[in-house]
């Protein structure tokens, strides 16, 4: 985020707090101890995380404070059912509710009408990923979905995303107070073809074959819109090496995608 203060209900980025891992830790304890206030600071303490996930919608959405009330709702969700038990990182389990919420409220509120046809193939192909997924033990791909509900791999994957929101290539997805970073930049076809439905694949399969800690850090740089910095926080590294990391990921990319 911008350092300067912005307000977004209510709220002065500049002064929004960023616990550490250990002052978390200590307040999951109080708030499932039943400390009510250690419930508040949690939320408080996580604004951030919600803002830096509101990033990409900031030129999307005409009122960012409804946006941001939702992912405040996908937050209070993840800390009321977050488990220190697991051994995960908060960020990391709430990521994913926040972003839900997110979608889901772009979803119904999306002035596009999607289909009936293509959204039961959707809601078809999300169940049998989910099955899949419980019997391989891992995220199934496109064509392996689409051979389970003999459907060709165009139909299955062009249902799927109409019902999330989809990010460009070629929109700008970071500034890092420098150059505005593409993800197209980064993956450029030096034949000179355009991007399509078949690259897209290529890009999901090739993102499958990525070591963990590169794939979540493209996918938190990127997607997500975290800084370095951020990262380096976040997974106790340096900014170094999260710069490498990133580096490796994208130069492996490009292996697999030319």
């Amino acid at each position: 985020m911008a350092r300067h203060k912005v307000e977004i209900c209510g709220v002065n980025t500049a002064n929004i707090k960023v616990l550490s891992n250990e002052e978390m830790i200590e307040l999951f304890k109080r708030y499932k101890s039943g400390d009510k206030f250690a419930k508040d600071d949690l939320i408080n303490g996580n604004l951030k995380l919600v803002l830096s996930i509101l990033r990409k919608y900031n030129n999307r959405v005409e009122n960012m404070d409804d946006l941001f009330q939702v992912g405040c709702v996908g937050l209070i969700k993840a800390i009321d059912n977050f488990d220190l038990s697991h051994g995960v990182m908060f960020s990391t389990y709430a990521v994913p509710m926040i972003l839900g919420e997110v979608k889901r409220y772009l979803r119904d509120n999306n002035s596009v009408r999607i289909a009936r046809s293509i959204k039961d193939t959707a809601y078809k192909a999300l169940k049998k990923k989910e099955e899949l997924t419980n019997s391989l033990g891992r995220e199934p791909s496109i064509l392996e979905i689409s051979r389970e509900l003999g459907l060709t791999e165009y139909d299955v994957s062009n249902a799927m995303d109409s019902m999330k929101d989809t990010i460009s290539m070629f929109e700008p997805i970071y500034n890092d107070g420098g150059d505005t970073i593409y993800l197209a930049d980064q993956l450029s076809d030096t034949k000179g073809n355009t991007y399509s439905l078949d690259a897209h694949i290529e890009l999901k399969d090739a993102m499958k074959k990525l070591k963990d800690k590169e794939r979540y850090i493209l996918t938190q740089r990127y997607i997500i819109g975290k800084t370095q910095m951020e990262l380096s926080e976040e997974i106790g590294i340096s900014q170094a090496q999260i710069s490498r990391l990133e580096k490796s990921g994208l130069d492996n990319l490009k292996k697999m995608i030319d």
